[in-house]
C-alpha cells in the first residue's frame, strides 16, 4: 500500500479580481486514476484546481485555485507521500501582479506582461531530494500533454523535473473522457503504451506505477 499524493485539474492566473487565465483541464484522469489507486488499496490524498468532476470520497481532497496554492498544499503533504502522480495541469503564465478590483474596458487594446509560473511537479521532486537525505525519497510520476505527443519533449521534461516515470498525451485527451498515453522512465525507454477511455487507462497506469515503482522502488 502506497500513500499517494495527486495533483489535479487546471489552475487560474489572475488579471484582475475578476478575470484570470486558466486551461481545458477537466480532472477526468485525475478523479480516474484516483478510483483506480483506492480499489488497489492505497490512500490517497489529490490536491486540486476547480473541477466539475466529483472525486470519490475515500480520498482525502485539498482544493485550490492558483498555481501557488497548489504548490504550497502539495508541500506540506509531501513528507507523507510514498510517491506523487502530478495528473493537473496548473497554468504556466501570470501575470507579474494582479491589479486590485476590475480593469476598466477600454476601446484600446489590453496587453498583458506574463512570467511563467513556478513549476510544481519539478519544485517537489527538487524539495524531496534536498529533504530526504539517505531515506528513501518519494517517487515522481509526470504528466506531459504534448502535440502528437512528442516523446522528445517529454524525455526533455522528465530530465527537468527529475522524474521517475512521465505519462505523454496528446491535446485530443482535453475535455474528452477517452485518452491515448505512452509512458518513458528516467533512461527515456518507453515501459508501456495505452489508448482507452480514461478509466480504462487509469487502472492500467496504477498497476504500471506499482510494478515499476511502488512494488521496486527507485533508489534515493
Amino acid at each position: 500500500m502506497a500513500r499517494i499524493l495527486l495533483t489535479a485539474g487546471p489552475t487560474r492566473a489572475y488579471i484582475d479580481a475578476v478575470r484570470y487565465l486558466t486551461n481545458a483541464s477537466s480532472g477526468r484522469m485525475a478523479a480516474s486514476l484516483a478510483r483506480a489507486a483506492l480499489s488497489r488499496g492505497h490512500e490517497v490524498t489529490i490536491v486540486s484546481g476547480p473541477v466539475g468532476v466529483r472525486y470519490p470520497g475515500r480520498a482525502t481532497v485539498i482544493p485550490v485555485l492558483t498555481t501557488a496554492e497548489m504548490l504550497a498544499a502539495a508541500l506540506a503533504q509531501l513528507p507523507t507521500a510514498d510517491g506523487v502522480i502530478a495528473a493537473a495541469a496548473p497554468c504556466d503564465f501570470s501575470p507579474g501582479r494582479a491589479v486590485a478590483g476590475k480593469i476598466p474596458r477600454g476601446d484600446g487594446p489590453l496587453t498583458l506582461r506574463l512570467r511563467p509560473s513556478q513549476d510544481v511537479i519539478a519544485t517537489l521532486a527538487s524539495r524531496a531530494r534536498r529533504s530526504a537525505g539517505g531515506s528513501a525519497r518519494p517517487w515522481f510520476v509526470a504528466f506531459a500533454l504534448e502535440p502528437a505527443a512528442d516523446p522528445r519533449r517529454a524525455c526533455d521534461k522528465i530530465d527537468a523535473k527529475r522524474c521517475d516515470l512521465i505519462v505523454v498525451n496528446d491535446l485530443s485527451a482535453l475535455e474528452s473522457t477517452s485518452t491515448g498515453v505512452a509512458v518513458y522512465d528516467a533512461r527515456h525507454v518507453r515501459v508501456g503504451e495505452r489508448r482507452g477511455t480514461k478509466r480504462a487507462v487509469a487502472g492500467w497506469l496504477i498497476r504500471l506505477i506499482e510494478r515499476q515503482l511502488i512494488d521496486r522502488p527507485p533508489a534515493g
